[in-house]
């Protein structure tokens, strides 16, 4: 690779004594993984260095499916996360982990990443719209593809009173049938506009967003999300959970 790319640790773990293998999220090359060569070695440069929500500037070399990365700075310190925000971070970063080809540039996406954790570290009094916002992102950039606007029955525009029901590969269809699947036209609104100005519209995005994401996540749970739940209790027992 020549040149400096901007990116973010996804995940981290230990490869051999003194080295760690990573899930980068580059801007230019989308998630990348990297073998940090002696990076855990007590006098690397790079101990301190390669931990998630901190910007950085890296190159690797390698033409295989695991690059050596050849060097790493980091552009800032680490955003500010904490608390549910650290466990909402670690939720996105978990997803991308997921969901993310490898070597597949979505640059677009990268600051979508960027403006959410930058959101999360401001200390806004929710998370959650912030994590609604970036899950239709990337549903939009993984080329999901679904009208918000329009009855896919009809073909008309939908109205803000009247309850539609969705269709995988279909969209929404008007419907009297009120269920997990069902959304009222200004839930759908909120859902277009990304914009959730009441609890009833952000409960409507997240029920959305685990229908259209759980076929790419298939049927295996979100650790940061067990974790999530573990941690709850003995903090804030009426947080929504990522």
């Amino acid at each position: 690779m020549e040149g400096w790319q901007r990116a973010f640790v996804l995940h981290s773990r230990p490869y051999s004594e003194t080295s760690l293998l990573l899930d980068l999220f580059s801007e230019s090359h989308g998630r990348v993984r990297v073998l940090a060569k002696g990076a855990r070695a007590r006098r690397s440069q790079l101990k301190g260095t390669l931990q998630p929500f901190t910007p950085l500037l890296v190159r690797w070399t390698g033409r295989g499916e695991v690059k050596t990365l050849t060097k790493a700075e980091a552009v800032s310190l680490a955003l500010p996360l904490s608390g549910i925000t650290l466990y909402c971070g670690l939720y996105v970063n978990e997803l991308l982990s997921r969901v993310l080809e490898q070597e597949f540039p979505f640059s677009e996406l990268f600051f979508d990443y960027l403006n959410c954790l930058q959101t999360l570290a401001s200390g806004e009094s929710s998370p959650e719209p912030a994590l609604r916002r970036f899950e239709l992102a990337l549903l939009g950039h993984l080329g999901y593809g679904v009208d918000f606007l329009h009855c896919a029955g009809s073909g008309e525009p939908v109205a803000d009173a009247m309850t539609y029901s969705y269709r995988e590969e279909k969209g929404f269809i008007a419907s009297l049938v009120a269920n997990q699947r069902s959304f009222t036209g200004r839930q759908l609104r909120a859902l277009w506009e990304r914009d959730f100005p009441d609890a009833d519209t952000l409960r409507a995005a997240k029920r959305f967003t685990r229908i259209a994401l759980k076929p790419y996540l298939g049927g295996k749970p979100l650790k940061s999300t067990e974790l999530f739940r573990q941690f709850v209790p003995k903090k804030r027992p009426d947080a929504a959970s990522p």
